[in-house]
């Protein structure tokens, strides 16, 4: 039996992974958010705790006994923050492997074209999702940052892995794409420890996204 704390429980990527998560029965999860009546109907299949990412504390009495921590933290003007609470509350814990999810850019790794419009595009949550990373990247927890390109909400698992330091010329990826590598991971704890890991779709190269 596993034990896995999902924070930012509400996302979208989250409920994808919540739901592969609950069919499996050597799962044992816990949801954490900021407002736990968003996920009421979910009481029988999780332990549900209400709070903020940035308060480390709150965090800590979620992470208590757990195997994994899954990170799926939104807003750039938190995400430094949420970074700095997530690692206290998890060495208080004495909880290691930490799952994050970050964003496309944040080593410069986007070439060309489509490298400019993400860029232009997300500006400023470049910038505060790479602080967030390079603290997780120095915190000696076991860790995987996923990077996943602009995400559709496609009913397929195709994707294709990059490491850090490799360009990434994919421009979209399903969101459940994305929720089948967390659970890929959450069953192998010890896969792409210490890695941060870009996650496309194969032969969506391009200028920017197809749909966008």
């Amino acid at each position: 039996m596993v034990k896995v704390v999902v924070l930012g429980a509400h996302g979208q990527v989250a409920q994808i992974a919540e739901r592969f998560l609950f069919a499996d029965k050597d799962v044992e999860t816990s949801l954490f958010l900021r407002n736990a009546k968003r996920m009421e109907d979910k009481k029988n299949q999780a332990t549900i705790f209400e709070g903020s990412a940035t308060d480390a504390a709150q965090l800590e009495k979620a992470m208590k006994g757990q195997d994994i921590v899954y990170a799926n933290l939104g807003g750039k003007d938190d995400i430094d923050l949420e970074a700095e609470a997530v690692i206290e509350a998890m060495k208080n814990a004495h909880v290691k492997r930490l799952i994050w999810i970050s964003t496309l850019g944040i080593y410069d790794e986007v070439p060309g074209k489509f490298g400019e419009w993400n860029k232009e595009t997300l500006g400023d949550y470049i910038t505060e999702y790479a602080k967030a990373a390079k603290k997780i990247e120095e915190s000696g927890l076991d860790y995987t940052i996923i990077r996943p390109t602009w995400m559709d909400n496609k009913d397929e698992v195709d994707y294709e892995k990059s490491k850090k330091g490799e360009p990434i010329k994919d421009t979209e990826v399903s969101r459940k794409s994305v929720a089948a590598y967390v659970y890929h991971l959450i069953k192998n704890p010890k896969e792409d420890v210490g890695e941060s890991i870009g996650l496309g779709k194969p032969g969506t190269e391009g200028d920017k996204p197809g749909w966008y």
